[in-house]
């Protein structure tokens, strides 16, 4: 498995498609951080960005997933001794590759973009939201990655009205028990993120895993 996922990641360098995803992770940033946000809006300010930064999630997930042509994929199923063990190597390695774009998003406001540098309470609970955010962006990807969606048009399709429909969805009554993509930033700004986090984790998690688990159904059958 460590040698498949390595492999995985170092196809998708070489192949520079991480290009697309960091430039669009780039854009939005400097968008959030061309004013410095004032003391004591770290936390919300990170919400928001959780919130946004699903959608190059999303890109960056099927973008590894795209890597490999479909000749090569028989081929590490086969060399993986089953097909499980391959599906697994190239979630993991999706997850990798976002994990690294959320790092990213938490570090760089530390930088530049805070006018005060946020608390350690509120800088774990900013880290948690992108971590919530890049496990749904991972199986939202996923399930926009072509080997379930051969179209280029549908997969992208997929993938934006994806994203478009979890933010509407949220903004409803069913919101809290969707993809909590507003509630986190409406409690975040209201100062009650606290209180409404273990609820917001517990709805964002089981999406991502119940898409995860659709994604590892379809590749069984669509390798």
């Amino acid at each position: 498995m460590i040698h498949l996922l390595r492999f995985k990641l170092a196809a998708y360098a070489r192949s520079h498609r991480l290009f697309q995803p960091v430039i669009a992770l780039l854009a939005m940033l400097m968008i959030f951080y061309s004013t410095l946000v004032p003391p004591g809006k770290e936390l919300p300010s990170y919400a928001d960005s959780a919130g946004l930064l699903i959608l190059v999630f999303a890109w960056a997930a099927r973008g590894t997933l795209d890597t490999e042509p479909p000749t090569q994929r028989l081929i590490s199923m086969t060399a993986a001794g089953r097909p499980g063990r391959e599906i697994g190597a190239g979630l993991l390695a999706a997850f990798t590759v976002n994990l690294g774009l959320a790092a990213f998003a938490v570090v760089m406001p530390l930088l530049h973009g805070f006018a005060a540098m946020p608390t350690g309470g509120d800088l774990a609970r900013g880290a948690t939201l992108h971590v919530l955010a890049l496990s749904v962006g991972t199986a939202l990807g996923a399930l926009a990655s072509r080997p379930i969606l051969p179209s280029p048009a549908a997969a992208m399709l997929a993938l934006f009205g994806g994203y478009v429909t979890l933010l509407l969805v949220s903004l409803t009554p069913a919101g809290p028990f969707a993809v909590p993509i507003m509630p986190w930033m409406r409690a975040a700004n209201a100062g009650t993120l606290d209180a409404a986090l273990p609820a917001v984790a517990a709805a964002a998690l089981f999406w991502a895993a119940a898409g995860t688990a659709l994604y590892a159904r379809l590749r069984r059958v669509r390798p």
